[in-house]
Formats: C-alpha cells, sequence, structure tokens
C-alpha cells in the first residue's frame, strides 16, 4: 500500500516512547501530522 502526497494516510495505532498508545485519528483536525518514514533506521542491518 502506499500513500501520495496529499492523501490521507490509512488510521494506525503505534506505542510511545513512554509505551502508551498513539492513535493517528485522535489528531485529525485538530493539528497536522507529518510523517517520516525512514527505511532501516535504527538497525544494524
Amino acid at each position: 500500500m502506499s500513500v501520495q502526497v496529499g492523501q490521507q494516510a490509512p488510521d494506525f495505532t503505534l506505542k510511545t516512547n513512554k509505551m502508551q498508545d498513539f492513535t493517528l485519528s485522535d489528531l485529525r483536525g485538530k493539528k497536522n501530522v507529518v510523517l517520516l518514514f525512514v527505511p532501516f533506521a535504527f538497525t544494524s542491518g
């Protein structure tokens, strides 16, 4: 699945650095969000 510039990202839930759930849709209409994907970041291989 790919997302194009200007297209809404699909909703997802991740853990924060404090192990709390963060859901993208919680911010919809409240704040601007920038998603950054860095392949192989923080990996050794």
